[in-house]
């Protein structure tokens, strides 16, 4: 696997080779990659994220267009004026070229308002909220790794078929838990489901026992956990203590990672069924990649952290084929080139800021069936990009021409 990783990355660099009359802003490409790196989300995002997107540096020889690369990161705190102030003071004095994944949507949304004032380019992998490639669409941003639409699309009609027809919300209370529930909702009614009801919990809560009792009397068969990182498995920690499961409910995770699998362990998340958007075990591009993360980070690769490589990777690519970091460009020359890495095969990118690509239904393993440490998911299905993700021009995003 380490062998392959490098047969592809010596290929990229070869492809980087120096691009005589690039026109690259401040004489180098500075990305920044703002996250969460200290609360719920930084075991799926954090420092993960900046390790990934050094590896698709390090893919073109840390430099592209013949100037070289510049890598900064910063933690939002999950907080929108936190986010907006590092975008800000990144962009206006320290000449950062591109934001990339900003977890927490509500960060997303203030920070895709900046970059689109600015024209910087802006690319989304840690946030869902589907409003991004909607009407708050940006011609600067991509949006790649996975959205509320398509984990609703995913998740809303697997779960009336295998699952139950009656489901109750645990909800977490900001822009992503409400665009999650609102979309998975809109899928399993439109399935024949019944949403009995919902319950709303603050980002980072760590006493669960009186949302999950809420979920719990409301008899609903299927209790989905519309939340994720430390909030996911708290609530799972806490839903068990409670006996959820024992009395005959099922879990639902609407998102889930590699590592909160990994801190509940295979016999606490056994069964559980989620929709992800990066398949380690795909092929060798994929072995390759994850087998490099986890000896560089010591994890599997969540797909917030695989998509913040693809995207990086696509988007030095662009720059080194069109010669210039002038954001709008960039994105544009980004859409008609096709994804093809150890994130995507044949993922395109629309003119919303949707990066189309398939995704899969899984399941966690039972620890008789992992075959030891990170192997922890079974594909149920593979989710073809043209039917989970929003069509184009449902979305409202101005952009799209009808």
């Amino acid at each position: 696997m380490k062998t392959s990783f490098a047969a592809a990355a010596a290929c990229a660099v070869a492809l980087a080779a120096t691009t005589a009359g690039a026109e690259i802003s401040d004489g180098k490409v500075k990305i920044a990659v703002l996250n969460d790196m200290s609360g719920a989300y930084a075991d799926a995002t954090g420092m993960g994220s900046v390790e990934a997107v050094r590896m698709a540096i390090e893919e073109f020889g840390g430099q592209v267009a013949g100037m070289p690369i510049e890598l900064v990161y910063a933690d939002h705190q999950n907080k929108p004026d936190v986010g907006a102030s590092i975008a800000n003071r990144w962009i206006d004095t320290e000449q950062v070229d591109v934001i990339v994944d900003v977890p927490t949507s509500s960060v997303a949304l203030a920070v895709q308002e900046i970059t689109r004032e600015k024209n910087r380019a802006f690319l989304i992998s840690g946030a869902g909220a589907e409003q991004l490639t909607g009407e708050a669409c940006s011609p600067t941003t991509a949006h790649w790794a996975y959205d509320t639409y398509g984990q609703a699309q995913g998740m809303g009609k697997y779960g009336v078929e295998t699952l139950g027809d009656s489901w109750y919300f645990l909800t977490v209370d900001y822009a992503f838990g409400h665009a999650l529930e609102a979309s998975v909702t809109r899928v399993l009614q439109e399935s024949g489901a019944t949403v009995v009801g919902a319950v709303r919990h603050p980002l980072g809560v760590s006493d669960f026992s009186s949302f999950v009792l809420q979920a719990q009397s409301s008899g609903a068969k299927v209790i989905a956990l519309a939340n994720a990182g430390a909030d996911t498995i708290n609530s799972i920690k806490q839903a068990q203590e409670f006996g959820v499961t024992q009395g005959g409910q099922t879990l639902a995770s609407l998102l889930m990672f590699p590592t909160d699998v990994h801190s509940l362990g295979l016999e606490a998340a056994q069964g559980m069924a989620l929709v992800e958007g990066f398949y380690a075990d795909r092929d060798e591009q994929s072995r390759a990649f994850a087998d490099a993360f986890i000896q560089r980070h010591g994890t599997l690769p969540s797909m917030i952290q695989a998509g913040s490589y693809s995207a990086a990777r696509h988007y030095l690519q662009a720059i080194q084929d069109l010669g210039s970091d002038e954001a709008t460009a960039v994105l544009d020359q980004m859409r008609k080139t096709p994804v093809n890495d150890a994130f995507a095969l044949n993922g395109t990118l629309r003119a919303d800021g949707r990066m189309v690509h398939d995704m899969y239904l899984m399941q966690v393993k039972s620890p008789a069936e992992s075959s030891g440490e990170w192997d922890y998911y079974k594909v149920l299905t593979t989710l073809p990009g043209d039917d989970i993700y929003r069509p184009l021009d449902q979305g409202g995003c101005p952009l799209v021409q009808n």
